[in-house]
C-alpha cells in the first residue's frame, strides 16, 4: 500500500506524535516509506524518533515543492505545542489515493 499513486511523487509535511508525547514535524515524497523509517521498520530512521518509538501520524499536508514542505515545515515547528495539536482538528487533506 503506497500513500500515492506509484510512480506519483508529492511533497508531504507531516507531524508525529511519539510514544514520549513529543512532537516532530518532518518532510517527504514517500510518506509510507517514512513512516516505517519513523518506527525502525526500514533502515534510514532520524535519530530524534529512534528512541520513542513507536510514532503516529496525527497529521499531514501536500506541498507543491520541495521548497514549499521545507518552508511549511520550518513554520510549524516555529509553533507552539498547542498550535501544532490544532492542526489535526483543523481541515482534512485530501483523501489519501489507494
Amino acid at each position: 500500500m503506497t500513500l500515492f499513486p506509484l510512480g506519483a511523487t508529492q511533497w508531504v509535511v507531516y507531524l508525529l506524535q511519539c510514544a514520549d508525547g513529543s512532537l516532530y514535524t518532518g518532510v517527504t515524497l514517500d510518506l509510507q516509506r517514512r513512516l516505517a523509517q519513523h518506527n525502525g521498520e526500514r533502515a534510514g530512521g532520524p535519530r530524534y524518533t529512534r528512541g520513542r518509538r513507536p510514532v503516529a501520524l496525527l497529521w499531514w499536508e501536500p506541498a507543491a515543492d520541495r521548497g514549499l514542505a521545507q518552508q511549511r515545515e520550518a513554520a510549524i515547528k516555529r509553533l507552539p505545542r498547542a498550535a501544532k495539536l490544532q492542526l489535526q482538528r483543523g481541515p482534512t487533506p485530501p483523501p489519501v489515493p489507494r
